[in-house]
């Protein structure tokens, strides 16, 4: 089992400062990272509530059962929030994304509590990119006008089929026709839209799963997200598998939907996203290229990179226990130091995701190592015409898009 290096404190990253020595005792066995300048930084909001729990979902998500405690989690929030400013003090954020559970769930007003309190408390880049999940089935024109009005520029929506046999298969709270309206209201409301649609489904054919992907591209939104339904542990499904289709058929469904995404004018730019021109998703790209982001809310993840280390933390996991503990200030559940050897694979397993690679100088950017550090992995994926190196890029083959987790496996 991997050690985790507990930590208790954090230093400022400030480039004009030197870097903690390296016989601090914050450090333990690890060796500086040598970082030079911090990478980007993204913001990320869990709000872990659902109307209803969905079989395939793995998320740290709850069912509302009762009525959602709003005004007390959106102070927990503004809590953690205020306990992590100096982690991260005099930082950027780039951008902010709201995600869950089911994000549409809270009001309008308290979106822009908690965005009011974000530019408050920290430089919120000029133009940042302001993304909130929503479901079908929790939206309305009036709430949607008001998230707009809060700041929010950016709506990513949980479609996952526009037929009504697959949303029930997936016991999702929405039918067809509101899917529809759903993305209508949201197209006619935001510039920049996001929809989420799942394929392999519970029995369905070729021509079903390309027949969403036609009503997708109708539609016109800048960024498509197609996802293989996949079965994770702990879930109805796993337990209970419905009848999927075979791997030959999802092989079929992955790359006629590509190709066709294609014919559309959508730059299949990342394992699962596709996007018209020049519109990425920014917070999402942050993670793939090995930024940084605070997460805040129950069971949010955070990344947070210094001079002389990069860390993990995670805030409590129960929205109840999250929320006793912020008040408390100890928003904080979990910290650690990322070992100097799994620097490595934990940018690989990001940047590798992206159809274009990326430069070699961002390796030693964004861990502090050479790329030197890594010659054996990339030599074998090269050897197994898994990626392709030039002077300046690591690019994944199609070979090694289509077999992903065996590339990832040799930097491990």
């Amino acid at each position: 089992m991997k050690k985790v290096i507990p930590i208790k404190a954090d230093t400022l990253f400030n480039t004009k400062t030197e870097p903690i020595n390296s016989t601090s005792p914050l450090l333990g066995q690890a060796t500086l990272s040598g970082l030079a300048n911090p990478p980007p930084l993204s913001l990320y909001i869990h709000i872990p509530w659902c109307v209803k729990k969905c079989p395939y979902c793995d998320f740290n998500s709850h069912e509302s059962r009762t009525d959602i405690p709003e005004k007390r989690y959106v102070a927990a929030l503004i809590a953690d929030l205020e306990q992590s400013v100096p982690r991260i003090y005099g930082r950027k954020i780039r951008s902010v994304f709201f995600g869950g559970g089911t994000p549409s769930l809270f009001s309008a007003e308290s979106i822009d509590e908690i965005l009011s309190t974000v530019r408050m408390l920290t430089p919120l880049e000029y133009g940042a990119e302001i993304t909130l999940e929503a479901n079908p089935g929790t939206v309305e024109t009036s709430r949607f006008a008001g998230y707009k009005e809060a700041g929010i520029n950016r709506i990513s929506l949980g479609i996952q089929s526009f037929n009504a046999d697959y949303l029930k298969a997936l016991g999702r709270i929405h039918d067809d026709k509101q899917a529809i309206t759903a993305a209508e209201l949201a197209l006619s409301t935001f510039e920049r839209v996001n929809l989420d649609v799942m394929y392999a489904l519970p029995n369905q054919t070729l021509e079903h799963a390309l027949n969403d992907t036609r009503q997708a591209i109708a539609l016109n939104p800048d960024h498509l997200s197609f996802y293989h339904l996949t079965l994770e542990p702990n879930t109805p499904f796993h337990r209970t598998p419905p009848s999927l289709p075979d791997d030959d058929l999802s092989a079929d469904m992955q790359e006629q939907i590509e190709a066709l995404l294609a014919e559309h004018g959508y730059e299949h730019y990342e394992t699962s996203a596709f996007c018209k021109p020049n519109s990425h998703a920014r917070h999402n790209m942050n993670y793939w290229q090995f930024g940084d982001y605070l997460g805040i809310g129950a069971g949010a993840h955070s990344k947070l990179s210094y001079h002389d280390k990069i860390t993990r933390e995670t805030r409590h996991k129960h929205p109840k226990a999250f929320m006793e503990n912020a008040e408390a200030s100890n928003a904080v559940d979990n910290s650690w130091l990322i070992p100097q050897a799994d620097l490595g694979f934990e940018f690989m397993m990001n940047a590798l995701r992206l159809t274009s690679g990326f430069e070699t100088k961002l390796f030693q950017e964004r861990t502090g190592k050479s790329i030197q550090s890594i010659n054996l992995g990339i030599k074998t994926a090269l050897e197994k015409k898994l990626i392709q190196q030039d002077l300046q890029r690591i690019t994944p083959t199609l070979l090694g898009q289509r077999y992903l987790n065996d590339l990832l496996a040799l930097f491990l």
